[in-house]
């Protein structure tokens, strides 16, 4: 499980992320909302423990994520999808990760099958698309078969299969027990993907409900999305 406690970031007199507090629990994919500049893409860095929190506190299965021995055994993470070096192999690039981790070898070829990229393993990531950096990217999350997903923003620069594969993924991943978070600007796939959803607005909650309580009377996710970020 996943628990942010009052979760909060301050630059200066900048409050990004104020008094955040959620959970996102097993067998769901958590939808995480919020205009540009909300906060979502630094809560999550919290999370992983790439910002220390200027209060309050966030915990996977209980433990800040420093805690955890081997984390890519228990979180898989997407913040950016070029974070391979361009001229590191992507079998090189996801091999560095699994001993790292005291991963199998063998994981490596599994996760480049399932991402689609089984043919691309011996290609430097500098020469790929953005599609198929992205998917880099979820294949190195992927990596520990981790209980957590963190993925921000992940269907970006994936053609609409690769939507339709993630789509999937995320979903069968959370019938197994798994718990998910993904962060969107795409209210349609996120109305397709997720069953609850964390709306934040200027670094607050707005909503916590599954999708169908925060869509309710109000048509579509994205016209319930605009009132509830106006308020």
């Amino acid at each position: 499980m996943i628990v942010a406690e009052q979760l909060t970031k301050r630059y200066g007199r900048t409050v990004a992320v104020d008094g955040l507090s959620f959970a996102v629990r097993p067998g769901h994919v958590m939808g995480f909302l919020g205009p540009n500049g909300a906060g979502k893409s630094t809560t999550m860095r919290m999370m992983l423990g790439l910002d220390r929190p200027s209060a309050g506190r966030a915990l996977i299965d209980g433990r800040p994520y420093d805690a955890l021995r081997h984390p890519l055994r228990r979180v898989g993470a997407l913040l950016e999808g070029r974070s391979a070096h361009p001229g590191r192999r992507a079998y090189h690039h996801l091999l560095y990760l699994a001993r790292s981790n005291g991963i199998p070898a063998r994981r490596v070829g599994e996760v480049l099958a399932l991402a689609g990229l089984e043919g691309a393993g011996r290609r430097r990531a500098g020469g790929f698309s953005l599609g198929m950096a992205q998917r880099l990217g979820i294949a190195a999350a992927l990596l520990g078969d981790p209980p957590v997903l963190l993925l921000d923003e992940p269907v970006n620069g994936l053609d609409p299969e690769g939507v339709h594969w993630l789509r999937a993924l995320l979903r069968g991943f959370a019938a197994e027990g798994r718990t998910v978070l993904v962060s969107s600007h795409l209210m349609a796939e996120t109305a397709l993907t997720a069953d609850r959803l964390v709306v934040i607005a200027r670094g607050r909650l707005v909503a916590d409900a599954t999708v169908e309580e925060f869509v309710a009377g109000a048509g579509t996710l994205e016209e319930a999305f605009l009132k509830a970020v106006a308020r």
